[in-house]
């Protein structure tokens, strides 16, 4: 690491920690030309994830956008919010495993209502409502059909 004293480029450690939020870690460093001493932080570097929507236009992932559309599908539902963000950090965990920029929106959506079904049927059937753009009566009570079917088996 490069001395911000006297640009040198040998230093050494003298003590690590991880920051409050642990998501970087804290170096003190000790510079071995002028003995001056600095502070790092070093934390991962993010890969920013691509959403790629209905229409063809991209955007940057926002797990807020995504936590308020299923916050929306679990009002008034015995849903807790720490439920609800434990979705979102699964989700975003697995799309950042999958290790591609660019995601489709249908694919994240998918993602959110596999996972609602399992939560609470109430909030799935909702959340269904919105992202399958339901247009009538008919395409939500077959979709509550479905759900009843698979419930059984």
């Amino acid at each position: 690491m490069r001395c911000p004293y006297c640009e040198n480029d040998d230093s050494k450690v003298i003590d690590s920690r991880h920051t409050e939020d642990g998501h970087a870690i804290r170096r003190r460093r000790e510079c071995e030309a002028c003995g001056r001493r600095f502070t790092t932080y070093e934390k991962v570097e993010e890969m920013i994830l691509m959403v790629i929507k209905k229409d063809g236009s991209r955007q940057a992932f926002d797990r807020t956008k995504l936590l308020n559309g299923i916050i929306r599908a679990c009002e008034k539902r015995p849903v807790t919010l720490a439920e609800m963000e434990k979705i979102v950090d699964e989700i975003e965990r697995g799309l950042n495993n999958m290790m591609e920029k660019e995601i489709e929106s249908t694919f994240i959506g998918e993602l959110v209502m596999e996972r609602l079904k399992e939560l609470d049927e109430v909030a799935y059937v909702r959340f269904a409502s919105v992202y399958r753009q339901f247009t009538d009566v008919n395409t939500f009570v077959a979709e509550i059909e479905k759900l009843l079917t698979t419930k059984k088996n």
